[in-house]
C-alpha cells in the first residue's frame, strides 16, 4: 500500500508534525502490525522523529542547523544557492521507517514524525508505504 501526501509549507525552514496524518492513513488501511516508510520526494526536505511536546525543540533545531549550514556561505557553488538546504536534508535524511503495533505508530511518549522543510515555502509531496 502506497499513498502520496501533499503538504504546503509556510516558511523557509520549518518542521511540520505529520504524525496524525500518517496515523489516520494507517487506520483507514486497517493495518494492525507492520511498518510504515515515509519518504520525501525532494532533495531539500526530509524527515525526522523528535520531540513533539515543547515547540522550542523545533525552534532550537532549526536555529542550530542554520548555524552549522549557513544559507549564504561564500564558498558554495551550487547555482540555485540552496546548498544549505541540501546539507540539512542529508543530515536528517529523506525518509523514516516506523513500526506499527495494534494499529498504532510505535512512538515514545514525546515523539512525533516531522516533515522538515529547508527551502520553502513550497508545495511538497511525500510518499508513505505500509510493509506487512
Amino acid at each position: 500500500m502506497i499513498t502520496t501526501f501533499t503538504i504546503k509549507t509556510e516558511r523557509h525552514d520549518q518542521m511540520i508534525d505529520v504524525t496524525s496524518q500518517v496515523q489516520q492513513w494507517i487506520t483507514e488501511q486497517g493495518v494492525q502490525e507492520g511498518a510504515v516508510v515515509v519518504s520525501s520526494m525532494h532533495t531539500t526536505a526530509g524527515f525526522t522523529v523528535n520531540e513533539n511536546a515543547d515547540p522550542d525543540v523545533k525552534t532550537d533545531m532549526l536555529r542550530r542547523f542554520s548555524e552549522v549550514y549557513p544559507w549564504d556561505h561564500p564558498e558554495d557553488r551550487h547555482a540555485e544557492g540552496n546548498t544549505a538546504a541540501h546539507m540539512k536534508t542529508s543530515t536528517v535524511g529523506h525518509s523514516q521507517t516506523l513500526m506499527i503495533e495494534d494499529g498504532r505508530l510505535v512512538l515514545g511518549t514525546w515523539q512525533g514524525l516531522y516533515f522538515c522543510e529547508f527551502d520553502g515555502p513550497r508545495n511538497r509531496k511525500f510518499k508513505a508505504m505500509i510493509l506487512q
